[in-house]
C-alpha cells in the first residue's frame, strides 16, 4: 500500500479542516514546499495536494505553491480541488503534476470526465466524498442524491482506475478510518482505492494495508504527531 501524506492549501498555507468545515480551519505551515520536502525525507514517494479554495470556486488559487512542490521534490504529485475543465487539468499537467483528481466534476459533468479519461487515461483519478452514504460535492458544501454504490459502479463502468474515497464524518476528527466502508468497497469494485479521512494511528495503517487497498492518505495525524510518517511508510509496505 502506498502512503500519500497530504497538504491542503488555502492562501499558500498548509491547513486542515475539521469534517470539511471551512470555519474550523487550522494552519499548520506557512511553507508547504518545506512540508513536502519533509515528507520526502521521511521516505514518502508520493503526495496528495488539495486546493481547498479551488474546490469551492472551481478556479485554481494555489498554483504557484503547487508548482514549487512539484519542482522542489521528486514526489509523485496528485492534485485535486476544483478541476472542472480540461483547461484546468492541462494547467496542472503543464507544471508537472502526475495525476489530477476530479471531484465535483465527476458527478456534475460526466461528459468532461469521459473526455478527460480518453485524453489522459490513468493520469485521471476521481475523488469521492461521502456524507451519510451519499456523495457530497462543491468542497463538501452540498450533498448530492447519488449513493456511494451507484457512484462507484458508474466509475468502474467508465474505466476510472483510481478513486480517492473520503468519509467526511471522519476527516480531521482523529476517530480512525472507516474500515467497514473500505472493506465493502474493495470487495465490490476492482478499482485502485485510496482511503482518506480519519487515518489517525498506525493501527489504521496496518488495517488498511491488510484490506489490500492501493493507498491511504495521512493528514492531520501527521501534523499533530499521532503518526510517524517514516514508520507509516514502512508499515504500509
Amino acid at each position: 500500500m502506498k502512503i500519500f501524506p497530504a497538504i491542503d492549501l488555502v492562501g499558500g498555507r498548509a491547513v486542515r479542516l475539521l469534517k470539511g468545515d471551512y470555519a474550523q480551519m487550522t494552519v499548520y505551515s506557512e511553507d508547504p514546499p518545506a512540508v513536502a520536502r519533509d515528507f520526502e525525507s521521511a521516505g514518502a514517494d508520493a503526495i496528495h495536494l488539495v486546493d481547498l479554495e479551488g474546490a469551492k470556486s472551481g478556479v485554481p488559487a494555489n498554483l504557484e505553491t503547487i508548482r514549487k512542490i512539484v519542482c522542489g521534490t521528486n514526489l509523485f504529485v496528485e492534485v485535486g480541488g476544483g478541476i472542472r475543465s480540461m483547461e484546468t487539468a492541462e494547467v496542472y499537467f503543464s507544471i508537472g503534476a502526475d495525476r489530477v483528481i476530479l471531484g465535483t466534476a465527476a458527478v456534475t459533468d460526466p461528459a468532461f470526465l469521459k473526455a478527460a479519461l480518453e485524453r489522459y487515461g490513468e493520469k485521471i483519478a476521481v475523488g469521492v466524498d461521502l456524507k451519510d452514504g451519499f456523495v457530497a460535492i462543491r468542497g463538501w458544501t452540498e450533498k448530492s442524491a447519488l449513493t456511494a454504490d451507484s457512484f462507484f459502479a458508474g466509475m468502474e463502468k467508465l474505466g476510472v482506475r483510481t478513486v480517492i474515497c473520503t468519509d467526511i464524518s471522519r476527516d480531521g476528527a482523529m476517530q480512525g478510518a472507516n474500515r467497514a466502508l473500505y472493506r465493502s468497497l474493495s470487495e465490490k469494485y476492482s478499482l485502485q482505492l485510496i482511503a482518506s479521512g480519519g487515518v489517525s494511528s498506525m493501527e489504521d495503517v496496518r488495517a488498511l494495508r491488510e484490506l489490500g487497498l492501493y493507498g491511504a492518505i495521512i493528514g492531520k495525524a501527521y501534523y499533530i504527531g499521532a503518526i510517524d510518517l517514516r514508520e507509516a511508510v514502512e508499515a504500509a509496505k
